[in-house]
């Protein structure tokens, strides 16, 4: 099965009570079995199956390993800021692109663009920086390179029931 590229998605019509304690619960353990969420929240495991799916086609939750980049063997790791001479999206389309490029969001502030890049090397890395300041559109990149990588969390504590 392919990776799915994550992205900009459009908010889902509604997410209620049920979904975000699915939610919850996948992202202390992704590997939670539907059967144990049903038992825990004492509704039917077809129940968990069929709000699971709605929730990953609409693009709300993704269930993957997540690893650390630093402990597999790449050496070098960077947030990148970068300013564009324009609207930044066209910008963000071309980087999302690249292989070494994992994160991409388009901020205000400083930098129009920001970007999280793991590479092999630090040779690569400088590869993979001249390489971005050569898309058109980029005036300039600042880097900022990970000594260690002290926390990565994708548990984002309790989601607002207002949505």
């Amino acid at each position: 099965m392919p990776a799915r590229k994550r992205g900009a998605i459009a908010r889902s019509a509604t997410i209620d009570d049920l979904d975000r304690a699915i939610i919850e619960t996948l992202q202390a353990d992704g590997r939670e079995s539907f059967r144990n969420i049903a038992r825990r929240l004492d509704v039917a495991e077809g129940t968990i199956r069929n709000r699971y799916e709605r929730l990953t086609e609409a693009g709300v939750l993704d269930v993957v390993g997540v690893t650390n980049p630093l402990a597999l063997g790449f050496d070098a790791m960077a947030m990148v800021g970068v300013k564009t001479s324009g609207a930044p999206q066209a910008v963000a389309d071309v980087v999302s692109e690249f292989e070494a490029v994992s994160y991409v969001v388009i901020v205000a502030g400083q930098f129009d663009l920001m970007l999280e890049i793991v590479c092999r090397d630090h040779q690569h890395l400088l590869d993979v920086t001249e390489q971005l300041r050569g898309v058109d559109g980029v005036v300039s990149t600042d880097s900022f390179v990970y000594l260690r990588l002290a926390k990565q969390s994708y548990e984002h504590g309790h989601l607002p029931a207002d949505r």
